[in-house]
C-alpha cells in the first residue's frame, strides 16, 4: 500500500504574500571596478562603454600628484581600489609595500598591439619583480616648459628661466614633493633622483628661491589652465607636458612648448592591480580594454599624450 503524501494548499492571500516577498528580494549586484588614476585616463564616455560591455559598475577617483596617490592607495592596505595608474617608480614602491599583485599577462591580449619597447617589460625598471610583472605601460610624456608667446620674445632655453627675476610672480609650478626636489637638483646640475644628506640644504634653498618667483602651484592640468588664463603668467613648468599644451591651446592661449637645454624628466604611466581586489578578472579586462586602438587613440587625440600603440610623429 502506497504511503499517502501530504499536500499543502495555500490560500490566495498567502500566495500573494509569498510572491510579494520573492519580488522584493534584491537583484544580484553588478561587479564594481574602482579605478584610481590621473586626469584624462578614464573619460566618462570610455568608462560608460566599458561598463556596458562587461555589465559592471565603475567608480573613478582622480589624483593630482604622487603624494596623493600614495596616501590614497596606502589607506587600509589599498582595499578601496582595484586598478591604478602610476609611473614606474611608484609601481616599484607599491610592490615593495606589498600593495600590488602580479599581472597575468596571458589575459592581456591587447599587449600584442603595443610597440616592442613597451612589451619588453624586463627592460623597463620597476615593473618586474622576481620574474613577475606588476605593471603594463599605458601612456608617457615629458615635463617641458610652456611659455606665453605674448610675454616672451623668444623661447626659454634653460630650466633656469623658472628662477629668472624678470618673471617674479609670473611662474606656475607643479605641487609635488619628489618632482620639486628633482627639479631643484636639475637646476643645480646635480643627479636629480638621489640627494646626499650634505646636499639637502642646497636643494631646499633652491626651492625657496623658486617659491619667490611662483605665482601659484597646481596639481591637476585643468587647474593649471585656469590659473594661466586668469592671471598674467609668462612661464609654466609643465608636469603633464603636452597634455597641458593642448588644453591651453584649446582654451585659446597663445603658448608654445620647449624642452630646455638641460633636458626634461620623462614619465611612463602604467596600469597595475591592487593586491586586495575582489575583482581581479574585471581589473584585467579594464587594462586590456585601455589598450584597444580606439581607447588608446582617444587618449592621444583628446589629451595630447603619447600612447604605447603608435610611433610618435617626428616634430618640426
Amino acid at each position: 500500500m502506497k504511503k499517502a503524501k501530504a499536500i499543502t494548499v495555500l490560500s490566495r492571500p498567502l500566495i500573494s504574500i509569498v510572491l510579494l516577498c520573492l519580488l522584493s528580494l534584491p537583484l544580484q549586484a553588478k561587479p564594481l571596478l574602482r579605478v584610481l588614476t590621473w586626469p584624462g585616463y578614464a573619460d566618462a564616455d570610455l568608462v560608460e562603454a566599458f561598463a556596458e560591455r562587461y555589465d559592471a559598475d565603475v567608480e573613478v577617483a582622480l589624483v593630482g600628484n604622487d603624494d596623493e596617490l600614495r596616501l590614497k592607495l596606502s589607506k587600509d592596505g589599498g582595499k578601496h581600489y582595484d586598478v591604478i595608474a602610476a609611473n614606474t617608480s611608484e609601481i616599484n614602491y607599491f610592490v615593495q609595500q606589498q600593495l600590488l599583485q602580479p599581472l597575468r599577462l596571458t589575459n592581456l591580449t591587447n599587449r600584442n598591439g603595443q610597440l616592442q619597447q613597451f612589451r619588453q617589460l624586463n627592460d623597463i625598471p620597476g615593473l618586474m619583480h622576481q620574474g613577475q610583472a606588476y605593471g603594463v605601460p599605458y601612456v608617457y610624456g615629458e615635463m617641458g616648459l610652456i611659455y606665453n608667446r605674448k610675454m616672451m620674445d623668444r623661447p626659454p632655453n634653460s630650466i633656469d628661466s623658472l628662477w629668472d627675476p624678470q618673471w617674479q610672480g609670473q611662474v606656475l609650478a607643479y605641487d609635488g614633493s619628489s618632482h620639486s626636489f628633482s627639479l631643484a637638483r636639475q637646476a643645480l646640475a646635480k643627479p636629480p633622483f638621489a640627494i646626499p644628506s650634505e646636499e639637502m640644504t642646497a636643494a631646499v634653498t633652491k626651492l625657496i628661491e623658486l617659491r619667490r618667483n611662483v605665482l601659484s602651484f597646481y596639481s591637476l592640468p585643468e587647474e593649471s589652465v585656469s590659473l594661466f588664463m586668469q592671471n598674467s603668467v609668462a612661464l609654466m613648468y609643465a608636469n603633464y607636458g603636452r597634455q597641458q599644451l593642448k588644453l591651453l591651446q584649446d582654451a585659446g592661449a597663445d603658448v608654445d612648448y620647449v624642452i630646455p637645454r638641460e633636458g626634461a624628466f620623462a614619465w611612463l604611466d602604467c596600469w597595475a592591480i591592487t593586491r586586495t581586489t575582489p575583482n581581479r578578472d574585471l581589473a584585467e579586462q579594464w587594462i586590456n580594454y585601455s589598450l584597444e586602438p580606439k581607447v588608446s587613440g582617444t587618449l592621444t587625440k583628446r589629451q595630447g599624450l603619447e600612447n604605447t600603440l603608435r610611433t610618435p610623429p617626428v616634430s618640426g
